[in-house]
């Protein structure tokens, strides 16, 4: 359905990836009428220009590993080679299908207008675009993020690249210098030295993947050595120079390192400039959208979802509070979102997963003498054995309270921490999840090992 002269909505969206979609699928359950605006495709960053595709990358960089290593399963295979062309066919592919399914989904449902083209706040209920007017009793803004630099920092897209150029390469570099350690620029990383090329990240603060628990770094970063992936953390950037064959990089102390390519991986900004917020009154702190827990700006019936607002830059976070907006707006009264319970992963070589907070926050929060924290080694788990991944799971807990934080890493522990969420969500205590049976030889069962330490009776762990 769709709606190019303007008109009158229930809600008006500007933005339609995952917090924008989400909040209109939930609104139109309630029968309300939706105008869904967008300038892109729906479906927004995480479908087309992140999650998705990087982890489609990511997923052929863990068959190139597994056939170049595949003798030591007894299995004989050689990697001829990566070809860009048939990895770039496979993630487009990926992406197609599920944007052919979410174009149906929303396409043909009656209370959704879809509106393609720049939208612009020009009151405090009415998105503009292209000089048509959609004026909504509730607005919900939802533009997203883009890709950060640096000041001084050039971005052409051939060397000097975002993770937006980078899903585009037609090759593999020979070399890459990575300008930040967080999950963006451990994530291509990893999928650049699986596909053969040399890399090296730069990382200013004194770790990798630095918002993670410290124990979870000190892992990462030896599985990267034991890659030969190359780091130097604690080192900010200074400066880059195009050279003959690619680009050199200064980095603080004088020191210069040259590659093929520069992929700028230094996090990513609100999409808010520009739009008409601040003409509205809407506050912004360094252009993210300031809310109240109910994802209200304080102006008129304008909420704000997703990457805008300050906290974890998440997919499934914006997808959350775009169902909590218009269950909101509908007058459910839904619970505020937890944002401490979000989920985080990482899907680098090994992977990071985590809930909850670490174990440095926890102490200062609850005092260093009140909080308890366990270590499982995948090295005693089956499952992790079978595919020879090293890791552990860290657990903690408040003394004679519930766990607050799981810290995971190894092979595939993203998918254990659905597990670990309703763990921490619904403050379990350590001897209520000793209690559960969990499957063998999975990896899950380490949670189970885990949490029978925290409760006092280790059975396959080390003391």
């Amino acid at each position: 359905m769709s709606q190019p002269n303007g008109g009158t909505f229930d809600i008006v969206i500007l933005g339609a990836g995952s917090g924008g979609y989400a909040a209109a699928l939930r609104a139109a359950q309630f029968d309300l009428k939706v105008a869904l605006i967008d300038k892109a495709e729906l479906g927004g960053t995480c479908l087309h220009r992140g999650c998705i595709p990087t982890k489609a990358l990511l997923h052929a960089a863990e068959i190139a590993d597994q056939t170049r290593e595949s003798e030591q399963f007894g299995v004989k295979a050689d990697l001829v080679g990566i070809d860009m062309a048939g990895v770039n066919a496979y993630k487009d592919g990926v992406v197609g299908r599920l944007y052919k399914g979410l174009t149906g989904l929303l396409g043909h449902n009656k209370n959704i207008t879809i509106v393609q083209g720049e939208g612009k706040l020009v009151s405090k209920d009415t998105v503009e675009v292209a000089g048509q007017r959609y004026t909504g009793r509730n607005v919900i803004l939802a533009t997203g993020s883009y890709s950060r630099s640096l000041p001084g920092l050039e971005v052409d897209g051939t060397r000097v690249l975002t993770s937006e150029h980078a899903l585009k390469m037609d090759r593999v570099p020979q070399s890459a210098i990575v300008l930040g350690g967080g999950v963006i620029g451990v994530e291509f990383a990893s999928v650049w030295k699986s596909f053969g090329a040399d890399v090296t990240i730069i990382e200013a603060l004194p770790r990798l993947v630095a918002a993670e628990d410290e124990e979870i770094s000190k892992q990462v970063e030896r599985a990267f050595r034991k890659r030969k992936i190359n780091f130097k953390v604690g080192k900010p950037f200074e400066k880059v120079e195009k050279t003959e064959n690619g680009v050199k990089v200064t980095i603080a102390g004088g020191e210069t390192l040259e590659a093929e390519v520069l992929l700028v991986a230094v996090g990513r900004g609100p999409t808010t400039a520009n739009l008409g917020y601040e003409q509205q009154g809407i506050t912004l702190d360094r252009g993210f959208v300031i809310v109240d827990e109910r994802l209200r700006t304080g102006v008129g019936n304008i909420y704000a979802v997703g990457d805008i607002v300050p906290g974890l830059q998440l997919a499934h976070r914006g997808f959350q509070q775009g169902i909590f907006v218009a269950e909101e707006i509908a007058g459910k009264n839904p619970a505020v979102i937890d944002e401490a319970g979000i989920p985080r992963v990482t899907y680098s070589d090994p992977e990071v997963a985590s809930v909850g907070i670490t174990e440095a926050k926890a102490k200062e929060q609850y005092g260093a003498d009140k909080v308890s924290t366990y270590n499982y080694n995948l090295g005693g788990n089956g499952k992790s054995q079978i595919l020879k991944t090293a890791g552990f799971i860290k657990l903690v807990r408040v003394n004679d309270g519930p766990v607050v934080g799981v810290h995971m890493v190894g092979a595939r522990v993203g998918e254990l921490v659905g597990e670990a969420q309703l763990i921490t969500n619904w403050e379990a205590f350590p001897e209520e999840v000793a209690q559960l049976v969990h499957a063998h030889p999975t990896q899950n069962e380490a949670l189970g090992e885990a949490f029978l330490a925290l409760a006092g009776k280790p059975l396959h762990a080390h003391s």
